[in-house]
């Protein structure tokens, strides 16, 4: 089995991806369909930490007609995709609908927690990370049991991710979406619209996972395109 993990581990990081972790599920759990049809027993989750995988990206982006709705999504689906039929699992992605509970295998897989702005803080990459998708097996697939480690949210008395936003976006309360929408595509959004959420860009962990600014915002044009 620890054979087979590196061999994904070494086919997901020719892309720039990582394993993220991975839970066996439980019988009293909704579980999705492997590969062949049948109840998955388990789950990988598979992801990025910093910008690793935005050279890959973009070399893959430049033989692409430019008229692609979600390039991103369409690459992680095409590279894990393969990584997951190379090894007979399902490839499952954070966009499905119906949506999978990602967040949650995340927190079971890693034994993270929710950041301020809902992100999940990591305790290396801080808020700079992603999943991008999973791989659905109907054997038993583990990999060893996360460490626990302190919540570094807990540990910041300032909180800047919620003092820095020009609009407030994000408070206790939630997150303002439609506030910070129109902030983004409005006359004074430049500065989020080229760098990327100054909320997020205020906490101090993981910074040197920071995506780079042309990431940033790539990321940011996406969420101005939303429908409201």
């Amino acid at each position: 089995m620890r054979g087979m993990i590196d061999e994904i581990t070494a086919a997901l990081g020719a892309n720039g991806l990582i394993l993220r972790g991975g839970l066996l599920f439980r019988d009293d759990e909704g579980v999705p369909d492997g590969a062949s049809g049948r109840p998955a027993k388990s789950v990988l989750l598979v992801g990025q930490a910093g910008a690793a995988p935005w050279p890959h990206f973009l070399r893959w982006r430049q033989q692409q007609p430019q008229a692609i709705a979600d390039p991103l999504d369409t690459w992680s689906r095409q590279v894990i995709g393969e990584v997951a039929q190379e090894f007979g699992a399902r490839f499952v992605s954070p966009s499905d609908k119906p949506y999978l509970p990602f967040q949650q295998w995340a927190v079971r897989a890693e034994g993270l927690k929710p950041s301020p702005l809902g992100i999940l803080m990591h305790p290396q990459y801080g808020l700079w990370h992603a999943y991008r998708g999973a791989l659905l097996f109907e054997e038993e697939i583990t990999l060893p049991e996360f460490r626990e480690t302190i919540h570094l949210c807990d540990t910041c008395v300032d909180k800047p991710c919620l003092k820095s936003c020009p609009v407030d976006a994000y408070s206790t309360d939630g997150f303002a979406y439609q506030a910070c929408l129109a902030h983004v595509r409005g006359a004074n959004g430049e500065p989020c619209r080229s760098g990327g959420c100054l909320d997020r860009n205020a906490c101090p962990y993981g910074c040197s996972y920071r995506y780079p600014p042309e990431v940033q915002a790539f990321h940011m044009a996406s969420f101005a395109r939303a429908a409201t």
